[in-house]
């Protein structure tokens, strides 16, 4: 989001302001956090955010969203004077105010998650029912579902997040004679890990490729003593230390996901993906073009042995790369995407 709000700001028509967790906001951006709200959140970010909160099962668990939700209700309160809504996942749009100005909402593959709770739908519905409302999932899988609940009162446009020109920039140089080295970027969930240790155990075990695994611990995941793990890492990290040097990304993740950001960096930046066979992968992941989708362990141990092949592996990444470089751009491709839904939000408001 930090990418998104610094690519809007740069809108000459744009006059922006930012409610999010606290931190350095480009000019001329302004942010209309209160100080009591920036201490909670900066809080909430330390403690995993808001989707961690609820994982853990503590007692507090739902008094946080509903905090949240009360803040952000007053926010939208307190900034009478703005035109239009721009909101990260449908459900910062529950405390919309009655003023039947218009909204732009992203939504994430785990947002879809939301719709099965009680009455979820009815309150969204009623929400947009009283404005202009654009719906904007950053994948086309989620599309038919989004259609299917809000299609009637509600514009469904997918549009893709964008990409820092840092990655695009990286260079490819592995070192010949290591091992292949695979990384895996990714907070350590059950879901979000998948069956990776299982089916990665045997074919790393043996020395002749490594499995290096980035993010922070969570869940009580044990991690493997074969496998490289070195906790939480920065996007600076990635471009500079690891994905010049990497074979590809991994991931078997089992999460219901848009477009993995980190999967579309790794593709701008030349890494073929080794992934699970799912929508949000199979959507990026063009099976023997821009890397493998497998759906077994041995599936899984074949497209590791062919994708380590030099001229193979070297078409893979170039392929991802180009199709990154056409299909999502960079965060201000992104931004005159959402400046095209926001005038026509406007124009028939």
């Amino acid at each position: 989001m930090r990418h998104l709000v610094a690519a809007l700001a740069r809108v000459p028509s744009m006059r922006l302001r930012v409610w999010a967790p606290p931190g350095e906001l480009p000019e001329p951006a302004k942010s209309v956090l209160s100080e009591s709200d920036a201490e909670w959140l900066a809080a909430l970010m330390a403690a995993g955010g808001i989707s961690h909160m609820m994982r853990s099962g503590k007692w507090r668990t739902w008094h946080a969203p509903l905090r949240l939700l009360r803040m952000i209700g007053k926010a939208y309160r307190a900034n009478p004077e703005a035109d239009i809504y721009h909101i990260n996942w449908l459900q910062c749009a529950l405390p919309l105010p009655r003023n039947r100005k218009p909204a732009l909402i992203t939504v994430l593959g785990n947002d879809l998650k939301l719709l099965k709770l009680p009455f979820m739908r009815t309150l969204l519905r009623g929400v947009m029912k009283r404005r202009r409302v654009v719906i904007c999932p950053n994948a086309d899988w989620m599309q038919q579902t989004l259609e299917g609940a809000f299609g009637d009162v509600a514009e469904i446009c997918p549009v893709s997040f964008g990409i820092d020109p840092n990655w695009y920039a990286i260079r490819r140089e592995p070192v010949l004679g290591q091992p292949h080295r695979w990384l895996a970027v990714t907070r350590l969930t059950a879901n979000k890990l998948g069956p990776l240790f299982e089916w990665s155990e045997k074919f790393f075990r043996a020395g002749v490729r490594e499995l290096h695994l980035f993010g922070p611990l969570q869940e009580g995941v044990q991690v493997p003593d074969w496998v490289h793990y070195h906790g939480p890492v920065t996007p600076a990290q990635l471009v500079s230390e690891w994905f010049p040097v990497a074979c590809g990304l991994v991931t078997l993740s089992r999460h219901a996901e848009g477009r993995p950001q980190v999967m579309l960096e790794a593709m701008a930046a030349g890494l073929p993906i080794l992934a699970s066979r799912m929508p949000a992968h199979a959507g990026i992941v063009f099976d023997g073009e821009t890397g493998m989708l497998c759906d077994n362990s041995e599936d899984y141990g074949s497209a590791l042995l062919l994708m380590e092949n030099g001229l193979t592996n070297q078409r893979m990444g170039d392929a991802a790369r180009r199709w990154a470089a056409r299909e999502i751009g960079t965060w201000d491709d992104c931004a005159s995407r959402y400046l095209q839904i926001y005038q026509r939000l406007l124009g028939a408001s």
